[in-house]
């Protein structure tokens, strides 16, 4: 038995059609997830993420390369991967006319589970995902995010090592999405292995063990998330809030390059590639006596992805 939940190698996916040139979607990408870890699988709109997700969950066959979950391969051993895994796909998947409680009861006998078993378990995920006072009702009158919230809680009734998630938290307000977050967590600190998709890469930087970043089917950044950060891109946030804030000192702030400057009322926000500049910068405003606070520190996770993504198409 290896550390790896997840190994994928070389994977390709080509979609063909009569009449239509032949499209590559997926164009040999290869990580490993490792067992018990929150791992993000990130890129822009039409990357290949959701035909990544459909080949590890043996809803499409790739092309060539190959994929395991826990060292079953998807194409040879569908059956023993779908026995090991749990998917929330980007669509709302929960009966609309049984109540919440019914929900858990129809999904927990589909997997085999006695009367006795769903109700143990049922207990723990309901007061996880805050949702004791839902049980009685119907899911056609829940919003959209409780919907979302109980089709994510389902998954984590049965005990299934791997749960891929796809764009879990999609619709949902603030209350439910740090519910659902924490929710996340807890069951990955138990152990079991979660793939995460998502647009909201705040949610990713504090979610995710690791991280991999895929564009037009290639992989342009994988590994921890220290590791992607620090990928040839030492990028700093700056931010300066002064009493009064000229416009000569602003254009003399644009002879450091940075990378994107934002003004709102006496405060400047700076995104910069040289430490040096950055120091340079809080020197210089110090000097002006009108400094009032300043911050420094690494940039976020989404400034990095905007910047690898930016500097890929540049190359491409």
């Amino acid at each position: 038995m290896t550390d790896s939940a997840i190994e994928v190698v070389n994977l390709v996916k080509t979609y063909e059609k009569r009449g239509v040139s032949p499209v590559r979607a997926v164009k040999g990408i290869s990580f490993d997830v490792r067992r018990g870890e929150i791992f993000g699988l990130l890129g822009p709109n039409g990357a290949g993420k959701t035909t990544t997700l459909k080949i590890l969950t043996t809803l499409l066959t790739p092309t060539s390369g190959t994929a395991r979950i826990l060292g079953y391969d998807v194409v040879s051993h569908p059956v023993e991967v779908r026995r090991c895994i749990c998917v929330v796909v980007q669509e709302n998947a929960i009966e609309l006319y049984l109540s919440v409680r019914n929900n858990f009861r129809t999904f927990g006998r589909f997997h085999g589970l006695n009367d006795k078993e769903i109700e143990s378990r049922m207990g723990r995920i309901v007061e996880l995902f805050g949702l004791s006072e839902h049980l009685r009702v119907k899911g056609v009158d829940l919003s959209g995010g409780l919907k979302r919230r109980v089709q994510v809680a389902k998954m984590f009734l049965v005990d299934k090592p791997v749960v891929f998630l796809d764009e879990a938290t999609t619709g949902m307000d603030t209350f439910n999405k740090r519910a659902t977050i924490a929710a996340i967590r807890e069951e990955a600190s138990r152990g079991r292995t979660v793939v995460l998709t998502t647009h909201v890469l705040e949610e990713a930087e504090d979610l995710c063990d690791s991280l991999a970043i895929i564009n037009h089917g290639r992989m342009i950044a994988s590994g921890s998330k220290d590791h992607v950060k620090a990928m040839g891109l030492r990028l700093l946030y700056v931010w300066l809030d002064f009493e009064m804030l000229g416009k000569s000192y602003l254009r003399g702030l644009r002879k450091y390059k940075p990378l994107k400057m934002d003004v709102k009322a006496t405060s400047v926000e700076l995104t910069l590639q040289d430490e040096r500049d950055a120091l340079k910068i809080v020197t210089e405003a110090r000097r002006t006596g009108r400094l009032r606070n300043f911050e420094i520190m690494n940039a976020t996770l989404e400034d990095i992805f905007v910047e690898l993504i930016d500097k890929k198409q540049e190359e491409a």
